[in-house]
């Protein structure tokens, strides 16, 4: 925007305001369906309370929908008043949650091409093969591991191990003690 406004092309400026707009309107969209329909998912699933997975009249999600919605309006609230702060947090938890979720299907290439061998299958059999397997399994979790070991030495960055480590295990810890509640519950039936 600030180049065509040095070149002084007529209107220019407008015309990227609104095709940036139009960019950022439709990744918030976009964002919103992905996080209300995964909290669907999971309520359906029963990892989470059974209320996330309860639709209205219209098949939509609303529980879900809404908690979505305070969320980003939280996000956008820290983005403006604790941007150095809270906001700094929230971004650094997703983006290394991110890593952590490549590290993941990293890992799961590995383990299930290994379980499918065991399992009598042969590589002939997949319908899709990793390309150099297993060269780019290993190489994207060592490389999302050694991202998550250099951000220490970012100071800026830091703050995302500080959190993201407790906030994973509290994760592990309250979905351990909810699926012991499941089956109990399970088990009483």
């Amino acid at each position: 925007v600030h180049v065509f406004n040095m070149m002084g092309i007529p209107f220019a400026s407008d015309l990227m305001n609104f095709v940036v707009l139009t960019a950022i309107i439709s990744a918030g969209n976009s964002g919103l369906y992905a996080s209300t329909r995964m909290l669907w998912s999971l309520g359906n699933e029963g990892t989470i309370p059974v209320v996330f997975a309860k639709t209205n009249k219209r098949g939509i999600p609303a529980i879900a929908l809404l908690v979505s919605m305070l969320g980003g309006v939280f996000s956008l609230l820290t983005s403006v008043y604790a941007a150095d702060t809270i906001y700094l947090v929230l971004v650094s938890i997703s983006g290394l949650a991110v890593v952590f979720v490549w590290m993941a299907i990293a890992l799961c290439q590995l383990k299930f091409r290994q379980k499918w061998l065991k399992e009598g299958h042969t590589e002939g059999e997949l319908k899709f093969k990793t390309p150099l397997y297993p060269f780019t399994p290993w190489f994207a979790f060592i490389a999302s591991l050694a991202s998550c070991l250099l951000i220490w030495f970012d100071p800026s960055q830091r703050v995302a191990l500080y959190a993201t480590i407790p906030f994973v295990i509290f994760c592990y810890v309250a979905h351990h003690f909810y699926a012991k509640q499941q089956e109990k519950k399970q088990t009483k039936l």
